[in-house]
């Protein structure tokens, strides 16, 4: 499955939102994918799956504003996100629904130096991505064993085969590329996630903000 397969109740889908909006999420941003996700529940979807960073920095007040938008609809959202703390931040995905959210996935292998800084230990600085290289392979999103794949885990050789010695029965790959343009990068990314899946004979959820 590449994208959706109403079959399945799984939809996952592309937004392009560029600049300070892909980064940061602002309050527009939210209402436009929050009216995506409302059509796709009105289509009979089970389970919207959303880019990285889609939902930008997951706060109270974010939470709060997507279980208001949520509210009466039976659908679940996976929304990519990133948590910030006095030290740095993690890359991660969060299962929405009316009741609120709650983190479903930190990301195993953030980009190295962009985002993964670990040098900054070092130094005594703070700052930058956390890797949780042996963490959550396998996460439960709607009753379905789900194999998640953040941007750069998906050009990696461990994290898919960490991922497959679970068990998994899809594999949910997100990622946000709007400061790729003119590169071939998202092209390759989701070509190394449909090899994946051919590999182990897994349905694939796409989901990318270009």
């Amino acid at each position: 499955m590449d994208g959706s397969d109403l079959a399945s109740g799984l939809i996952g889908v592309d937004t392009k939102f560029g600049g300070e909006r892909g980064g940061n999420a602002g309050f527009f941003q939210h209402r436009e994918t929050n009216s995506v996700v409302k059509a796709a529940a009105a289509e009979g979807y089970e389970v919207v799956v959303l880019p990285e960073g889609a939902a930008g920095i997951w706060t109270p007040t974010v939470e709060h504003l997507w279980a208001s938008e949520l509210a009466g609809l039976e659908i679940i959202v996976n929304a990519g996100a990133i948590i910030v703390d006095e030290q740095g931040y993690d890359n991660v995905m969060i299962e929405l629904g009316s009741e609120g959210g709650s983190i479903l996935y930190r990301e195993r292998m953030p980009v190295p130096v962009s985002m993964w800084q670990p040098w900054l230990a070092l130094t005594g600085d703070v700052g930058g991505a956390r890797a949780h290289f042996f963490a959550n392979p396998i996460v439960e999103l709607a009753g379905r064993r789900v194999a998640p794949l953040i941007c750069y885990e998906q050009l990696l050789i461990w994290p898919v085969l960490q991922s497959a010695l679970h068990s998994p029965n899809t594999i949910v790959a997100t990622g946000n590329g709007w400061w790729t343009e003119g590169t071939s990068i998202v092209a390759i990314q989701k070509a190394a996630v449909v090899a994946w899946g051919s590999l182990f004979g897994l349905p694939l959820v796409l989901s990318f903000n270009t």
